[in-house]
Protein backbone atom coordinates (compact mmCIF):
# COMPACT_ATOMS: atom_id res chain seq x y z
CA UNK A 1 0.00 0.00 0.00
CA UNK A 2 2.34 2.21 0.83
CA UNK A 3 4.41 1.58 -2.22
CA UNK A 4 1.22 2.44 -3.97
CA UNK A 5 1.28 5.84 -2.56
CA UNK A 6 4.74 7.01 -2.92
CA UNK A 7 4.14 5.82 -6.87
CA UNK A 8 0.65 8.12 -7.25
CA UNK A 9 2.49 11.09 -5.59
CA UNK A 10 5.24 10.58 -7.76
CA UNK A 11 2.97 10.37 -10.44
CA UNK A 12 0.56 13.76 -9.65
CA UNK A 13 4.09 15.75 -8.89
CA UNK A 14 5.43 15.10 -12.42
CA UNK A 15 2.33 15.96 -13.60
CA UNK A 16 1.80 18.69 -12.03
CA UNK A 17 4.92 20.12 -12.04
CA UNK A 18 5.77 20.73 -15.06
CA UNK A 19 4.84 17.61 -17.03
CA UNK A 20 0.80 17.15 -18.38
CA UNK A 21 -0.62 19.80 -16.68
CA UNK A 22 2.14 22.13 -17.71
CA UNK A 23 1.64 21.33 -21.29
CA UNK A 24 -2.60 21.31 -21.07
CA UNK A 25 -2.13 25.01 -19.32
CA UNK A 26 0.11 26.46 -21.57
CA UNK A 27 -2.68 27.11 -24.10
CA UNK A 28 -4.43 28.56 -21.43
CA UNK A 29 -1.66 31.07 -20.11
CA UNK A 30 -1.21 32.02 -23.42
CA UNK A 31 -4.34 32.73 -23.69
CA UNK A 32 -4.41 35.31 -20.90
CA UNK A 33 -4.14 38.92 -23.14
CA UNK A 34 -5.94 41.74 -24.12
CA UNK A 35 -6.07 43.95 -26.91
CA UNK A 36 -5.87 47.19 -28.04
CA UNK A 37 -6.83 49.26 -31.32
CA UNK A 38 -3.85 51.23 -32.73
CA UNK A 39 -4.06 53.07 -35.93
CA UNK A 40 -1.81 51.25 -38.67
CA UNK A 41 -0.18 53.77 -41.47
CA UNK A 42 0.37 51.37 -43.84
CA UNK A 43 -3.35 49.31 -43.59
CA UNK A 44 -5.18 53.08 -43.04
CA UNK A 45 -7.05 51.48 -40.25
CA UNK A 46 -6.69 50.50 -36.32
CA UNK A 47 -6.17 47.05 -35.95
CA UNK A 48 -6.30 44.88 -32.83
CA UNK A 49 -2.33 44.67 -30.97
CA UNK A 50 -1.87 42.09 -28.24
CA UNK A 51 -1.17 43.24 -24.55
CA UNK A 52 0.05 40.10 -23.13
CA UNK A 53 0.10 39.61 -19.51
CA UNK A 54 2.76 39.97 -16.75
CA UNK A 55 2.76 35.80 -17.15
CA UNK A 56 3.16 35.80 -20.39
CA UNK A 57 5.92 38.11 -20.67
CA UNK A 58 8.00 36.06 -18.11
CA UNK A 59 7.81 32.89 -20.59
CA UNK A 60 9.45 35.00 -23.39
CA UNK A 61 12.67 33.74 -24.53
CA UNK A 62 12.52 30.57 -22.07
CA UNK A 63 11.98 27.41 -23.13
CA UNK A 64 8.27 26.25 -23.25
CA UNK A 65 6.91 22.61 -23.92
CA UNK A 66 3.37 22.30 -25.35
CA UNK A 67 0.76 20.11 -26.93
CA UNK A 68 -1.15 20.16 -30.07
CA UNK A 69 -1.43 19.83 -33.36
CA UNK A 70 0.03 20.62 -37.01
CA UNK A 71 -1.71 22.73 -39.15
CA UNK A 72 -1.15 22.42 -42.91
CA UNK A 73 -0.77 25.91 -44.38
CA UNK A 74 0.47 26.53 -47.60
CA UNK A 75 3.33 28.73 -48.21
CA UNK A 76 5.79 27.33 -45.61
CA UNK A 77 8.88 26.09 -46.69
CA UNK A 78 9.24 22.63 -44.95
CA UNK A 79 8.31 20.82 -42.36
CA UNK A 80 11.11 22.84 -39.96
CA UNK A 81 8.48 25.69 -40.16
CA UNK A 82 4.52 25.16 -39.62
CA UNK A 83 1.90 26.52 -38.24
CA UNK A 84 0.85 24.80 -34.31
CA UNK A 85 -2.39 25.05 -32.90
CA UNK A 86 -4.01 24.25 -29.79
CA UNK A 87 -7.04 22.72 -32.01
CA UNK A 88 -7.48 20.65 -34.70
CA UNK A 89 -7.59 21.65 -37.88
CA UNK A 90 -11.18 21.94 -38.40
CA UNK A 91 -11.26 24.16 -35.40
CA UNK A 92 -8.30 25.89 -35.53
CA UNK A 93 -8.39 29.80 -35.85
CA UNK A 94 -7.62 29.61 -39.52
CA UNK A 95 -11.20 28.07 -39.85
CA UNK A 96 -12.91 31.05 -37.83
CA UNK A 97 -13.33 28.60 -34.66
CA UNK A 98 -11.05 29.81 -32.36
CA UNK A 99 -8.89 33.33 -31.34
CA UNK A 100 -5.75 34.11 -32.73
CA UNK A 101 -4.05 33.25 -29.17
CA UNK A 102 -4.48 29.34 -29.86
CA UNK A 103 -2.02 29.56 -32.80
CA UNK A 104 1.69 29.50 -32.88
CA UNK A 105 4.69 29.55 -35.96
CA UNK A 106 6.90 27.01 -35.30
CA UNK A 107 10.69 26.84 -36.60
CA UNK A 108 11.99 23.63 -35.54
CA UNK A 109 15.85 22.07 -35.29
CA UNK A 110 14.79 18.91 -37.75
CA UNK A 111 12.20 18.46 -39.78
CA UNK A 112 8.17 17.22 -38.28
CA UNK A 113 6.08 14.93 -40.38
CA UNK A 114 2.87 15.70 -40.49
CA UNK A 115 -0.14 13.81 -38.28
CA UNK A 116 -3.27 14.82 -37.73
CA UNK A 117 -2.98 13.63 -34.27
CA UNK A 118 -1.58 16.08 -31.69
CA UNK A 119 1.87 15.86 -30.75
CA UNK A 120 4.40 17.67 -27.81
CA UNK A 121 6.76 20.31 -28.82
CA UNK A 122 9.49 22.24 -26.57
CA UNK A 123 11.23 25.23 -27.85
CA UNK A 124 12.14 28.71 -27.54
CA UNK A 125 8.87 31.56 -27.16
CA UNK A 126 8.73 34.75 -28.87
CA UNK A 127 6.34 37.37 -28.58
CA UNK A 128 5.07 38.99 -31.22
CA UNK A 129 2.81 42.54 -30.92
CA UNK A 130 4.22 44.58 -33.64
CA UNK A 131 4.31 42.94 -36.72
CA UNK A 132 0.72 41.98 -38.37
CA UNK A 133 1.71 39.89 -40.68
CA UNK A 134 3.04 37.05 -38.80
CA UNK A 135 1.29 35.24 -35.49
CA UNK A 136 1.98 36.63 -32.06
CA UNK A 137 3.42 33.68 -30.71
CA UNK A 138 6.66 31.74 -32.24
CA UNK A 139 8.96 29.18 -30.68
CA UNK A 140 12.49 28.94 -32.25
CA UNK A 141 15.04 25.47 -31.97
CA UNK A 142 11.71 23.27 -31.74
CA UNK A 143 12.00 19.97 -31.55
CA UNK A 144 9.12 16.74 -30.92
CA UNK A 145 9.04 15.37 -26.94
CA UNK A 146 9.07 11.74 -27.08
Amino acid sequence: MKIQNFVLTALFAIAFTGGLFAQETMWKTLGKITYKKEYDEMLGFKVDVPIFSNEIQKLEGKEVTIKGYIIPVEGYKSHKEFIFSAYPYSMCFFCGGAGPETVLEVKSKNPVAFTADPITIKGVLHLNSTDINKLMYSLSNAEMVK
